[in-house]
């Protein structure tokens, strides 16, 4: 069952585009959930680019948590929880390209029978 396999991913992509909609940019958030079709292309290319992206989102991640936290600091708000928040975000986004690394998930990608 890969598509078990391929929740974290999913999740992954999902909140990005959440946070891509909630700051604004229609087409980023568009563009992180039409990617997830490409989940169904048994193609060598598509594990690699979607550890790509995972890691642009967990850089996206901390670049938000600098950002906010920033602000709120210069607010004098209490910043702590926000940045283990998205810390969490981050590392989960960042985690969920090591899906592709699983047996299962290479023998589904680079089986030689496609």
């Amino acid at each position: 069952m890969n598509i078990l396999r391929l929740i974290p991913v999913f999740l992954s992509s999902l909140l990005l585009a959440a946070h891509f909609y909630r700051s604004g940019n229609l087409l980023t958030a568009i563009l992180c959930l039409a990617v997830l079709f490409l989940l169904f292309l048994k193609k060598p290319w598509v594990p690699r680019l979607f550890q790509f992206l995972l890691i642009l989102g967990a850089l996206e991640w901390l670049r938000s948590l600098y950002y906010l936290a920033a602000m709120r600091i210069a607010w004098e708000q209490p910043w702590a929880r926000l940045a283990i928040i998205l810390g969490a975000v981050a590392l989960f986004t960042a985690l969920s390209a090591l899906v592709f690394s699983s047996r299962v998930m290479r023998a589904r990608y680079y089986s030689k029978d496609q």
